[in-house]
């Protein structure tokens, strides 16, 4: 047998070929996911830090949170493993996991502790993987099968007489320096928020507060095209821009900027008012006023939320509060700075939402009082009022909720967020069906939407009892996020309800994965859902499962 073949539990470990052995059964895994095993195994009995196994297993490779929450889903699918009784990998609140099962050597050889195994074959084995790992960055995709995709509505050609349409794709960083990333991401949504603001232009495009988007489609679907390039090289910024006719594939214009750092304001307009005048938009003198205006005047508050509401985005307690204390500094750096106080109110509210606080009403009540606190500065910002639309639905104040978001949409008409978020808020309410219409014209807006707009269809599907449709959409929601809690609870209550009790058990197991203390009543009690009915018929489902 080659040395480093190894015994735990019930199976025999061959790490050349990336296989488990149990009797005459051979399970593959996939490369990181046995260069996981090596790791854990090989640190038998101590507890690991996702950074630790992030380090070892993906060395110099950025990847998120949900690709080693997926890494080890699918170790403890392939090991047969329960995260609520764990015969291998426990999970330890708050501090990583913890390889709990012995380790041996091959049959005939004496047991391997940790620490000699770790010495002798591991890190050859290890090494190699994590070579092939990273010039393979795909390999933790979860594969679902060829599925119906769920519906998608694309917007039709607007009349020859109409405003013209355009959508922004995310702006590309170029660069290995990954940490810049908010930087590509904040020009992207505030070139997307400048273009909205105009009456002679209809934006469609992947500017989201829910989520980022993916930029999935194969084509755009409005007339214009709008994408670039972004990188920064020390205190320099450099932007390439290209503006195309999508229907005929021509490109109408495209310019290079290269700017310090601290004009990017200036860069931001100038990219603005030229794509204004390539498509000869006429600007009456508010929008003129609007679009040469900025949130904040000063750059490093700017570039402090930036990098705020990328980690906000992460919905990771961790990155949550890294990104409160980037709003806060960039409020010290500017006190009128409106969006940094709804960044700031977000923060809170997640702390409520998911339980990451002992406190949940007071960080509820705070982010109320930032919110607030954002629109008394600026009552013409959208975000402000999606934000504290947001807030006052956590407080399941759903038509306050609701009126907001109506006065965000006549600022903005092209805000597909608001329209999602107006679509959540019917289904909480037991209006589901109403559902559906507010989230196909948020994917009409941003057709690259990322997961919640589809969770939100697979969640008003549930409700109607529309298994197949709610199956689909939520399949989407899992495959843009396959870490999200909650579109996981509603995929285990459509195949329970639909009669797959083993598809719903194997959720099951995902959901306790993902939070090994994770009990339905309790998730409930800071779910908005008012509707009395509804609740019930969800919490009856998920305690069918053991949740």
């Amino acid at each position: 047998m080659p040395a480093d073949q190894f015994i735990v539990g019930e199976y025999r470990v061959d790490p050349e070929i990336n296989a488990l052995r149990s009797g005459d059964a051979e399970i593959q895994l996939e490369p990181k996911v046995m260069a996981l095993l090596l790791y854990l195994a090989g640190n038998a009995g101590s507890t690991l830090s996702r950074e630790q196994l992030f380090n070892a297993v993906w060395p110099g490779v950025v990847v998120s949170d949900d690709t080693l929450t997926q890494a080890v889903i699918k170790l403890r699918k392939a090991l047969g493993d329960d995260a609520r009784n764990p015969r291998y990998i426990q999970t330890v609140p708050k501090r990583g996991y913890r390889f709990c099962a012995p380790v041996t050597a091959a049959a005939d050889q004496a047991p391997v502790p940790p620490e000699r195994g770790r010495r002798s074959s591991f890190p050859i084995v290890l090494g190699a993987l994590v070579l092939l790992g990273a010039l393979g960055a795909g390999l933790l995709l979860t594969d679902w099968g060829d599925q119906q995709l769920p519906e998608q509505p694309q917007p039709g050609n607007l009349a020859p007489d109409g405003p013209p349409s355009l959508t922004v794709r995310s702006f590309r960083l170029l660069g290995a320096d990954e940490s810049q990333m908010y930087l590509a991401q904040g020009l992207t949504y505030d070139l997307i928020t400048d273009l909205s603001k105009l009456s002679g232009l209809t934006v469609i495009g992947p500017r989201t507060i829910m989520g980022l988007g993916t930029d999935q489609t194969d084509a755009p679907a409005a007339r214009y095209l709008v994408q670039g390039e972004v990188q920064r090289i020390r205190d320099q910024i450099r932007v390439h821009v290209h503006l195309f006719d999508a229907h005929s594939g021509q490109q109408i214009w495209s310019e290079r900027y290269h700017r310090p750092v601290g004009n990017i304001f200036q860069l931001q307009e100038a990219i603005s008012q030229k794509i204004v005048s390539s498509l000869s938009i006429k600007l009456n003198e508010q929008e003129r006023r609007r679009l040469a205006s900025r949130y904040t005047p000063n750059v490093q508050a700017y570039e402090l939320f930036l990098r705020a509401q990328s980690l906000l985005l992460v919905r990771q307690s961790a990155e949550n509060t890294q990104a409160r204390q980037l709003f806060r500094q960039a409020i010290d750096l500017d006190p009128s700075f409106a969006r940094a106080y709804g960044g700031l109110a977000l923060s809170f509210a997640a702390d409520f939402r998911n339980q990451w606080t002992s406190d949940g009403p007071a960080a509820l009540e705070r982010a109320r009082t930032m919110a607030r606190t954002a629109l008394e500065i600026d009552p013409e910002i959208p975000e402000v009022y999606w934000v504290l639309a947001y807030v006052s639905t956590q407080q399941r104040q759903h038509e306050d909720a609701i009126a907001l978001l109506r006065k965000a949409i006549s600022l903005d008409p092209s805000f597909a967020d608001a329209y999602a978020l107006m679509g959540g808020i019917n289904t909480y309410v037991g209006r589901p069906e109403e559902t559906l219409g507010a989230i196909r014209t948020a994917i009409k807006l941003n057709p690259d939407a990322g997961y919640l707009y589809y969770l939100l269809l697979g969640r008003a599907y549930f409700f109607l009892g529309d298994w197949e449709q709610a199956r689909i959409n939520l399949h989407e929601a899992l495959a843009r996020n396959p870490s999200n809690l909650e579109a996981r609870v509603y995929r285990a209550a459509v195949l329970e309800s639909s009669g797959d009790h083993d598809g719903a058990a194997w959720e099951a197991e995902e959901i306790l994965a993902l939070d090994a203390n994770f009990v339905a009543r309790d998730w409930l009690k800071t779910y908005p859902m008012t509707d009395p009915h509804q609740a019930a018929q969800l919490l009856s489902v998920l305690k069918n499962l053991g949740l």
